[in-house]
């Protein structure tokens, strides 16, 4: 007998069952410093002579459209003020102190929201890229919450900024599982990151090789966390969003272009020029595959396009957010969350997709459906599709006059 074969087009092309899979909770936690620019010219010029590459990359650090960046420590703390960067043993034991704390108070967060108890969580599935501990720092934050050993631990690593997505989407794939066995799944999802803290790192590159290394001007830190149902023996849930379609890409011959590799100092961070390109021309095929596969966006009278949702799009810069609001044919409104989130916190990788459908939540009605997208290394592109609860009483708030500024400069 000859082994089964699968046909390589039928899990393009299938369709999303019409299952119950709901966020239930949404918890995020940023630092408490913050980190303007005037702040990394000040940490770079106390360390660094003023060379052309330092030049360019603090005229970088003026017009990348962020604000504020949140971070673990301030740029004066002693981490990052010795005559050399930290080591990534100093760095790995700053995160399993403070990215863990974060962790464990987003985690709260999204528990404290969805209602239940820890005890009834069947999974825990985190992410991080700036930490390689083993037991990973999900053991840690299980520990924190009092999750106990009987709960299915997993931990993504190698994902970088599409992590949080890549994370629900594993969550999703789990809960699925579990409901065809009859079986309840309440999953907790965790993203954290301490990237900030790899400035030193990045500025000694830059000052050694004398070529841009813009990831020093965008990165944060923070976490998020939430709580997936598959609504088996649901109590009094309330949903906020319901999970309608999942998938993910890996463009060919990009292993290059998005990397994030471990040193003695850290993590290097490479992002060529073609990041932004790349992107945004790979979110139009995904989303037409989803839109596919997705029964309940197929019974209007006309096929939705991608004005027809609001996007949680990942910022991995002003140029990937403008890159696809024209390709999209989207307006500002679409990506308001994405952009509030990123002026205001700055790109704290895996963790920012939860914080932008957290602050999405907030900004009024809203459009019914949302679609979630994020990038890694690979290049690997995530997304989601999402309806909204319209019931679930999260708190909606007119647009502040500092938000409505953004768009009218």
């Amino acid at each position: 007998m000859s082994p089964a074969r699968l046909n390589p087009h039928h899990r393009a092309e299938a369709a999303f069952p019409e299952a119950s899979l709901s966020i239930v909770g949404i918890g995020v936690q940023y630092p408490p410093y913050s980190c303007k620019p005037q702040d990394l010219k000040k940490l770079a010029l106390r360390h660094h002579r003023r060379t052309p590459a330092l030049q360019k990359i603090l005229a970088i650090n003026e017009n990348t459209g962020i604000d504020t960046r949140s971070v673990a420590c301030t740029l004066d703390h002693p981490l990052l003020n010795k005559p050399e960067p930290p080591t990534v043993d100093e760095l790995s034991e700053f995160f399993l102190s403070e990215g863990v704390k974060l962790a464990v108070d987003a985690s709260r967060r999204a528990i404290e929201e969805w209602g239940g108890d820890v005890s009834e969580l069947t999974h825990l599935v985190a992410t991080t890229c700036t930490n390689s501990a083993n037991p990973g720092y999900d053991y840690h934050v299980a520990r924190e919450l009092g999750v106990t050993g009987r709960v299915e631990r997993t931990l993504l690593h190698g994902v970088g900024c599409a992590g949080g997505l890549a994370a629900l989407r594993t969550a999703a794939n789990l809960a699925l599982l579990a409901a065809c066995l009859g079986r309840p799944a309440r999953i907790l999802v965790v993203a954290a990151e301490l990237a900030s803290t790899l400035a030193r790192s990045e500025l000694a590159s830059l000052d050694a090789a004398q070529e841009l290394r813009i990831a020093v001007t965008l990165y944060s830190d923070g976490a998020s966390a939430l709580v997936l149902s598959n609504g088996v023996g649901a109590r009094g849930e309330t949903p906020l969003y319901g999970l309608l379609a999942w998938d993910s890409q890996t463009l060919p011959d990009t292993e290059g272009d998005i990397a994030f590799d471990v040193h003695p100092h850290g993590w290097k961070v490479h992002l060529s020029p073609r990041v932004p390109a790349l992107s945004c021309t790979a979110v139009p095929p995904l989303f037409n595959s989803l839109l596919r596969r997705t029964p309940a966006l197929q019974r209007g009278a006309r096929a939705p396009c991608a004005a027809d949702f609001d996007w949680a799009l990942h910022p991995s810069g002003t140029k990937v957010l403008s890159g696809a609001q024209a390709l999209l044919a989207l307006t500002p409104d679409h990506l308001r969350a994405s952009h509030d989130v990123y002026r205001r916190h700055g790109n704290s990788s895996s963790a920012t997709l939860f914080s932008i459908l957290d602050r999405l939540r907030g900004m009024g009605e809203g459009r019914e459906h949302v679609v979630g997208c994020a990038f890694g290394p690979g290049v690997t592109v995530e997304m989601c599709i999402l309806r909204r609860s319209r019931h679930s009483g999260s708190p909606e708030c007119s647009l502040s006059e500092e938000y409505a500024d953004l768009f009218s400069r």
